[in-house]
């Protein structure tokens, strides 16, 4: 049987919810959206990528993928890369980047070639984004040891380009010529392009000291604002910001002595930090740590607040990920299996609301919070590197950022009986009862509500019954339109797909198309006709344990042209109200025992990983029913 008709019948079961009572179910969810209420402005913190590979950006998977992410986001999207100053032909490779900006002749007077990093700039803005540009690193003519240039292994961080400048005025100039040439080429950039200086300073990316690093800053900010005062230029994208070099850096931006102007401070007009969560293998499965990842954004927000001088200064937590090594595969470390699964994804989508949450109690201004993770061309399908797609394929993370990026307009107030308070995760974490929370935003006639449930712990677990409470607004009159858009390991995962292929190493054409109609959010409703009852509308669906729901209301014929495009595979499977499942059960299990469903392969681990990640309990519960009635 096609696997794409295996894919309708099980988004129609889902859509059923055929694990009530062939199971137990996990706790039942109760979530309260008042679309009558006013709101507030929604920040969407989420549209901003990178990854160290500059390089990449110019590969057709490379701009296929900045394309996608543009479409995806109702926000403008910043991308952000190192290595944009770093001396080299271009070839991309691992964890290096070059594009050979700046040489010196042999009299020693800088000679500059904009062609490489022209192309980088160009299929940036070409697709629509902005570049978030990194001010680095040191090229091989301006570093105080310039031999050997290149890293000895794209994981040891001991090349040239990580030292300070033998001559700060020519970096300077080289700051000052560019962006002069970025001017002409883009006389909008200093508006709309978003500047900081270097990576991760406080680690071996810096091979110098704070005071050389606090003099590089001053010289980089007198440079640039030369050119362009109106640009928003800032740093110093620390690994640790619970670390003393972060707040060294603010107190020598607000009181230090200028190394340029001798007075006193620098200006700073962005604060960006790092912070990743950790991923481990804890009794043989997979464990995350939304927990710490939201104590090191704690930590930075409250070095910010207590700032006198960058309390009110907008943050950018320019790395933000659950875990260090980008590229990282499961071969080298099998704990990175997760990246491949849907609960990427739905960490993302936690983490950027409570980040959003940290941000507003401790009264900082968050602007952004970047994923890096990209595309690493010429790698395996589902390598496990920390990516987006892989040989341009979506995975479920990209998946999860379409819905979340939809969000728009107003955020709207949203209580969920399931979300666990914030001061418990960041205490603990998500290690006992899941947290099944929300976002909800309203633009003109259109409410989208946004539903996921996490845990840390990649474990097979109970879906969760969700009942979810529209109060929606008069205007809205006595009849809604519903979409719901689903990513779990049903529907939009494409990895769960290539697993059932048996994980070619190459598709084939059909096995290609597969994962093509995979790698779209799957549709469990379109445009159902749902009754206002008490100004208040009710979807009640299950939610598997790492599985997004998006639903998406509107006044009766209302459509949105910036509406995600889930994909139900070709399948028509319209459901007028949950009521009738079991009437349709017994055709349904029918249907799957005549094409012998088999899940059994999407069990497998990746290669060199035996961490466990589980197919949805509708779909487990399904087949035991099945078995039971055999």
């Amino acid at each position: 049987m096609p696997l794409r008709l295996t894919q309708c019948v099980s988004a129609c079961v889902a859509g059923l919810g055929l694990a009530s009572g062939a199971a137990a179910q996990g706790k039942a969810v109760t979530i309260d959206v008042e679309a009558t209420a006013p709101g507030t402005p929604l920040e969407r913190v989420w549209s901003y990528f990178g990854y160290d590979e500059a390089n990449y950006t110019t590969t057709q998977e490379g701009e296929e993928l900045l394309r996608t992410l543009v479409a995806a986001n109702t926000a403008r999207v910043f991308v952000r890369t190192h290595f944009l100053f770093n001396t080299g032909d271009g070839t991309p490779a691992l964890k290096w980047g070059s594009t050979n900006l700046y040489t010196e002749d042999a009299a020693g007077s800088p000679v500059y070639d904009y062609t490489l990093i022209d192309r980088i700039t160009d299929a940036m803005t070409g697709a629509g984004a902005l570049p978030f540009i990194e001010l680095g690193f040191m090229p091989e003519a301006l570093s105080v040891r310039p031999e050997p240039y290149e890293n000895s292994t794209p994981y040891t961080l001991d090349g040239g380009s990580f030292y300070p400048p033998r001559d700060y005025e020519k970096w300077a100039g080289l700051v000052g010529a560019w962006a002069t040439h970025v001017k002409e080429r883009y006389p909008r950039a200093g508006s709309e392009w978003q500047w900081e200086l270097w990576n991760e300073p406080d680690i071996g990316y810096w091979h110098g000291s704070f005071e050389e690093f606090a003099r590089l800053y001053d010289y980089t900010e007198a440079a640039l604002h030369g050119v362009f005062p109106e640009a928003r230029l800032g740093g110093p994208a620390v690994a640790s910001p619970d670390r003393e070099f972060f707040g060294q850096f603010l107190e020598h931006c607000a009181a230090g002595v200028n190394a340029v102007t001798g007075a006193t401070g620098t200006r700073l007009d962005l604060v960006s930090f790092h912070a990743k969560g950790g991923v481990t293998i804890t009794d043989d499965h997979v464990q995350m740590d939304l927990g710490n990842q939201l104590r090191l954004h704690r930590s930075g927000f409250d070095a910010v607040a207590r700032s006198a001088a960058f309390a009110r200064t907008p943050v950018v937590i320019s790395e933000a990920d659950p875990d260090g090594c980008a590229a990282c595969s499961t071969l080298q470390r099998r704990e990175n299996a997760y990246r491949n699964s849907p609960a990427y994804g739905v960490y993302e989508v936690a983490m950027m609301k409570r980040s959003l949450e940290l941000a507003s109690e401790q009264g900082v201004d968050l602007r952004g919070v970047l994923t890096w993770a990209f595309t690493f061309p010429g790698t395996a399908y589902f390598a496990g590197y920390r990516a987006l797609a892989t040989n341009g394929i979506h995975l479920p993370v990209l998946n999860a950022f379409k819905l979340l990026g939809s969000l728009k307009g107003a955020r709207l107030p949203l209580t969920s009986s399931g979300a666990l308070p914030l001061t418990a995760v960041l205490a603990d974490g998500v290690r006992g009862e899941p947290d099944i929370d929300g976002l909800a935003a309203r633009e003109g006639s259109e409410v989208r509500v946004l539903v996921w449930n996490y845990h840390d712990d990649l474990l097979p677990s109970e879906a969760s019954p969700v009942s979810v409470r529209i109060a929606v607004p008069p205007e809205f009159g006595s009849r809604v339109s519903v979409t719901h858009a689903r990513v779990d390991e049903a529907h939009g995962d494409a990895f769960a797909v290539w697993k059932a292929q048996g994980m070619p190493a190459t598709p084939t054409d059909a096995q290609r198309r597969e994962l093509e109609s995979a790698m779209q959010p799957g549709l469990l409703e379109r445009d159902r006709r749902v009754e206002v009852e008490n100004g208040t509308v009710t979807v009640a669906f299950d939610l598997p344990r790492f599985g997004i729901s998006l639903l998406t209301l509107a006044a009766a014929g209302v459509e949105d042209s910036r509406a995600p495009e889930p994909s139900d595979a070709g399948c028509s499977c319209r459901l007028p109200a949950p009521a009738p499942a079991s009437s349709a059960m017994p055709a349904l299990l029918s249907m799957l025992l005549v094409m012998g469903l088999r899940r059994g392969s999407s069990r497998r681990a990746v290669s060199g990983s035996r961490a466990r990640v589980m197919l949805p309990e509708r779909l487990r519960s399904a087949r035991r029913s099945t078995h039971r009635a055999v």
